[in-house]
């Protein structure tokens, strides 16, 4: 049995260690040119909207913006749930409510808790059930506005991708007299260098 755990353990010590050994690299291998990329060509916002349309987050992908994807599939990740535990609450609530309100009493043991203790008041079962397919529908509302912040937000960043932040722009706030309209005031003025 030794011998056995000795070859195993000699064979995976051999598999790790034989990733370290390589041959001689080749000195002539000769380097691409550099490629010059083509300025000329225009980004394509719809390009980033479409793509986040139909799957939430490629479009920031598209952007280059994947750091943002936790948020999106978090804030649909959640709404989703709450989507199905509600569905599954309001269910039960249904269920309960009829059971509670039809005059049987052979079959409120059908009754799931915590709606059994409170059998006897039917009016906060149905009271609960509202509540609850309430819920449902906010968290409709808010899946379908996340997946709508998501377009949008991939909108944004597709259109502002171009935009120049460089130092050679700037923004400045002036007094002064405008001969024009013949008076004092302030004035925006941007100078592009």
């Amino acid at each position: 049995m030794d011998a056995v755990k000795k070859s195993i353990l000699l064979f995976i010590t051999g598999f790790f260690l034989s990733n370290h050994l390589f041959a001689q690299e080749d000195s002539l291998i000769i380097s691409q040119p550099h490629l010059i990329k083509d300025s000329s060509v225009k980004y394509n916002p719809k390009k980033a909207i479409v793509r986040s349309a139909i799957i939430p987050g490629w479009g920031q992908i598209t952007n280059k913006k994947a750091w943002k994807l936790p948020f999106i599939y978090g804030a649909l990740g959640t709404t989703t749930y709450l989507f199905f535990r509600n569905i599954g609450q309001y269910k039960d609530a249904k269920n309960a409510y009829i059971l509670a309100t039809d005059n049987d009493p052979t079959n409120d043991y059908l009754i799931k808790q915590p709606y059994y203790s409170v059998k006897n008041q039917p009016e906060r079962i149905r009271v609960f059930r509202d509540q609850v397919r309430q819920n449902v529908d906010y968290c409709v509302v808010f899946f379908v506005l996340f997946w709508g912040l998501n377009v949008a937000d991939a909108a944004v960043d597709a259109h502002l991708k171009t935009f120049d932040v460089s130092d050679k722009l700037s923004f400045q706030i002036k007094g002064g007299y405008s001969p024009m309209a013949r008076t004092n005031g302030l004035s925006l003025m941007m100078t592009i260098k």
